[in-house]
């Protein structure tokens, strides 16, 4: 019988598999392995504590930590107590953990480590309904219990019920309410969204069903936020229900060595990860012999007419297949090699990723899934399959999910994964869910003939120029961040005469550059100034847009000397630019783009 809830999973997961590396974390140095006994004692021992505590059905737990072990037994532990998770991304603030805290009602929260327990214990006294705090880490912070604490006490209710664990969750029935995962939008006061165990496990199963063969002798890293949807149920609930292993990565800066550790199969990134991949190639690359770029270029041109066959799923020619292993042996099989050399999948989401790294990662034989969804959708609408690839579209909708365009280009979606609503706000859940059950994601988009969705971009986001003429700007902006002196891109040109930039330099690439061709500039603020500088980026712009549409090509560069944050208030805990922000941030810079040219 296919499983129906989140605990269901769990179970599953632990009582099908029985393996010794269930789940994998690295510590003083050396990677350790929980076994799935390990695992499944922690989560009830948990479970059992927090009910100690008073966590009634329904309570919501919040949950303020990085990727670990951790993480993943309080989730689950919470869902078989019958409560509602919210987990918190660690990078928030102090104010915006109390915004959490209080709109969600928290009953209880789990902090990983001390720096962490600080923030909390900074606005604990505000928090309304927060009755305890459960550290993970030493050393203890005055009112919070520790993590063993609270299992103790699970482990001495178990001694004489070891069932009521499973009892309370079989409990959990589909419509029950799973999580509270407040978005990190780009505009206005965080929403809870309210998401079901049917929701995410309709997700799962879909997913499942799209991606093929992923089981036990899989190992997935894991390095994206748990708080975030796109990891949650495909790295945490897709991989438990198959028994894959999963690693988690020390950080996000030692995905690289990490990758080269666990040597994965499977790996979930935001496109930034792969932008990044590609730069270094880039980058290493143009350090090369003259000969070693010649053999580069040769074999990578191999590489994409072997790709091509594939995605239009011909059986390439003998000379194409003796030149393919040829340049595999002599390049492509390097690269593989520092992320790990085993990997079967890569997966692509949370937003947009330029077709020409798609099919470059093709090229060298890494696939790259891309898909598309929301936390409103639990999160997946549509992705592209391992035999079914389109680089620049986000795949056909999973089964089970329907998805239609309106009049006005709207991505609009229905299905067991769109959300329950936002917590509280009806009024926003009428806005987001019309009366026959169609969500409107925002978005803008079409269908193609083959039936795969493209996304234009957010529909909140297109520049209207002052000539009427509408550019989306997602797409120039992935296709300059394939230059690897370009880190990030925003483009401007609301009701003005024309589009114009706002770079952020790749400051590693752009500082040798500066060295190699003797720019010397005493800081950052010097060196985006340099007219040299700024006519190379103006030059490169306009190479890679020289396709465009006259009104969709840039027609003016400012170059930012220093990178976006999530401190300043630029970006969402997930990385994501805040346009609106930057735009009124940098509102100076961009008048003096437009100085005397029409409005």
């Amino acid at each position: 019988m296919p499983t129906r809830t989140l605990c269901e999973i769990f179970y599953h997961s632990v009582d099908a598999y029985g393996k010794p590396d269930h789940l994998r974390f690295k510590r003083d140095g050396a990677w350790r392995d929980i076994s799935s006994e390990e695992f499944r004692r922690a989560v009830e021992e948990l479970s059992m504590g927090l009910r100690a505590l008073g966590v009634e059905k329904g309570d919501r737990v919040a949950l303020l930590s990085e990727n670990r072990p951790e993480w993943a037994c309080t989730d689950l532990a919470t869902l078989c107590a019958g409560a509602v998770d919210v987990p918190i991304y660690p990078n928030l603030p102090p104010a915006q953990v109390l915004y959490v805290l209080d709109d969600s009602q928290a009953k209880v929260a789990l902090v990983s480590t001390p720096a962490q327990a600080r923030k909390l214990a900074e606005v604990r006294s505000q928090a309304r309904h927060l009755r305890h705090v459960i550290r993970f880490d030493e050393p203890a912070l005055e009112g919070t219990l520790s993590l063993e604490e609270v299992r103790a006490r699970g482990r001495e209710a178990l001694a004489t019920d070891r069932e009521a664990v499973r009892r309370r969750a079989a409990e959990a029935d589909p419509d029950s309410l799973a999580t509270l995962i407040y978005t990190s939008g780009t505009t206005g006061d965080p929403k809870g969204v309210m998401l079901t165990h049917g929701n995410i496990v309709s997700n799962v199963h879909a997913a499942l069903r799209a991606f093929g063969a992923v089981g036990p002798g899989d190992v997935a890293l894991s390095f994206l936020p748990l708080c975030h949807i796109f990891e949650r149920m495909g790295g945490h609930y897709l991989m438990l229900q198959q028994g894959v292993t999963i690693a988690y990565a020390e950080s996000v800066d030692k995905v690289p060595a990490n990758m080269v550790e666990v040597r994965p199969t499977i790996v979930l990134s935001i496109p930034r990860l792969y932008e990044k991949m590609y730069a270094r190639v880039q980058e290493k690359v143009a350090g090369d012999s003259a000969l070693r770029q010649g053999i580069f270029r040769w074999a990578l041109g191999v590489g994409r007419r072997a790709f091509q066959a594939r995605l239009e799923r011909r059986v390439p020619g003998p000379w194409l297949r003796l030149q393919h292993a040829l340049a595999d042996r002599l390049v492509f099989s390097t690269i593989r090699a520092r992320t790990g050399g085993r990997v079967r999948l890569f997966v692509s989401g949370g937003a947009p990723l330029a077709r020409e790294i798609a099919v470059f990662f093709g090229a060298i034989g890494l696939t790259i899934l891309e898909g598309y969804g929301l936390t409103e959708t639990s999160p997946v609408i549509a992705v592209n399959l391992p035999d079914r690839l389109k680089p620049g579209t986000v795949g056909p909708p999973l089964e089970g999910v329907e998805v239609k365009i309106a009049e006005d280009g709207e991505i609009l979606t229905r299905g067991p994964h769109v959300m329950k609503g936002y917590f509280n706000k009806p009024q926003a859940t009428a806005e987001a869910i019309d009366p026959e059950g169609w969500f409107h994601t925002g978005d803008v988009g079409v269908i193609d003939a083959d039936g795969f969705l493209v996304i234009t971009d957010r529909k909140k986001d297109i520049i209207v120029t002052s000539g009427g003429k509408k550019v989306a700007p997602q797409p120039i902006e992935n296709l300059l961040k394939t230059d690897p002196l370009v880190g990030e891109v925003v483009m401007v040109g609301n009701r003005r005469n024309f589009p114009s930039a706002l770079v952020v330099p790749n400051f590693d690439s752009l500082e040798k550059w500066a060295r190699d061709h003797g720019v010397a500039a005493p800081s950052r603020e010097a060196l985006v100034g340099d007219a040299r500088v700024l006519e190379l980026y103006d030059r490169r712009i306009k190479e890679l847009t020289a396709h465009l549409a006259q009104f969709e090509r840039i027609k003016k560069v400012a170059l930012l000397p220093r990178e976006f944050s999530l401190e300043a208030g630029e970006l969402t805990p997930t990385l994501k630019v805040k346009r609106r922000v930057v735009e009124e941030k940098y509102k100076d810079v961009i008048d003096r783009l437009y100085e005397g040219a029409a409005a």
